[in-house]
């Protein structure tokens, strides 16, 4: 078992290094959600049948659309909320 803690923790950290949007015990709510939110926009404007199919659904043309999407990545789940502070 004791292998498996000395492997186990240098392998996470690679993957928190490599993959930013990996939670970690300290990830926020709303860190998560921001995460979950900010791929599903990435997703929809890399892939292109899936934008041309929001913007027939929106009435919008491609561009508008992919500017729309790309605009929310900025703040997907509004401004952070306020740290409370530990005493």
């Amino acid at each position: 078992m004791s292998e498996l803690r000395y492997w186990g923790n240098p392998q996470l950290e690679h993957l928190h290094a490599r993959y930013t949007g990996t939670i970690h015990p300290d990830t926020t709510k709303h860190e998560w959600a921001t995460h979950q939110h900010r791929d599903t926009a990435a997703a929809i404007v890399a892939n292109g049948a899936l934008l041309t199919y929001n913007s027939i659904a929106d009435g919008e043309s491609r561009a508008r659309t992919k500017f729309r999407v790309c605009e929310r990545m900025i703040q997907p789940c509004g401004p952070p909320p306020k740290q409370q502070e530990m005493i």
